[in-house]
C-alpha cells in the first residue's frame, strides 16, 4: 500500500500526519481548528485516502499558521507516499456541484507545483475561520505535494458551499488522478520517463 507518516515541528506548530493512498477515506482529524477539520474529512472521505492528522498550533494568535503548516505537512508526506509514480492515471478533473455552487478543479500529478485559484468568497470568515485560508492551504499543499492545481468556483453565493466544494472537487480530482491504471504496465506516464520535476 503507498502510505507515508512525516511529523513537523516548528515554533509555531507541532504536526503528525499519516496519509494511506489506497485506502477507504478513514479519518482521525484534530487540529483545533473546527471548520478545517471538516474540511480535511471531505478531502479524506471523497479521495478514499485515509488520513490521520494531529496539530497542535498557536490558535491564540490566530488560524493562519495550523491551517498553512498542515498543508505543508500534508503535501509532504502525501509526496512520499506517491513514491515514483509508477502506473497512476496522472490527470484528473471535476465539476463539483453543491446545491448553488459549482467549483471545476483539475490536476496534473506532474511533480511541478503550481497553484491557480480562482475562487472568491463573500464574506470575511466562515465562522471564526479566516475565508482567505482556504487559499494558504491549497498553495501550501500544492507546493509542497509537488502537483499542478487548478481550482475555479464558477458561480455560488454560500461561503460554507463554496468552500467545501473546493476541497471536495480536489478530493475527487486527486483519487482519480492517484488511481492505477492497468494499462500504463507500471510505466510512469511521461514520455520523460519521470515525473520528478
Amino acid at each position: 500500500m503507498r502510505t507515508a507518516k512525516l511529523s513537523r515541528a516548528t515554533k509555531e506548530t507541532r504536526i503528525e500526519v499519516e496519509v494511506t493512498i489506497d485506502g477507504t477515506g478513514q479519518v482521525d482529524i484534530s487540529t483545533g481548528v473546527g471548520f478545517f477539520d471538516h474540511m480535511l474529512e471531505q478531502l479524506a472521505r471523497h479521495s478514499l485516502m485515509d488520513l490521520k492528522i494531529k496539530a497542535e498550533g498557536d490558535l491564540h494568535i490566530d488560524f493562519h499558521h495550523t491551517v498553512e503548516d498542515v498543508g505543508i505537512a500534508l503535501g509532504q508526506t502525501l509526496r512520499q507516499a506517491m513514491g515514483d509514480l509508477r502506473g497512476i492515471t496522472r490527470y484528473a478533473d471535476v465539476h463539483l456541484p453543491m446545491d448553488e455552487t459549482m467549483t471545476r478543479v483539475a490536476l496534473d500529478v506532474s511533480g511541478r507545483a503550481f497553484l491557480v485559484f480562482r475562487t472568491e468568497f463573500h464574506t470575511p470568515k466562515i465562522g471564526e475561520f479566516d475565508t482567505q485560508l482556504v487559499r494558504e492551504f491549497f498553495q501550501a499543499f500544492a507546493m509542497n505535494a509537488g502537483i499542478t492545481l487548478h481550482i475555479e468556483t464558477l458561480y455560488g453565493m454560500n461561503d460554507h458551499h463554496i468552500s467545501e466544494s473546493c476541497f471536495k472537487g480536489v478530493a475527487r480530482a486527486l483519487g482519480t488522478a492517484l488511481q492505477i491504471d492497468p494499462r500504463q504496465q507500471g510505466r510512469v506516464p511521461s514520455t520523460k520517463g519521470t515525473l520528478s520535476g
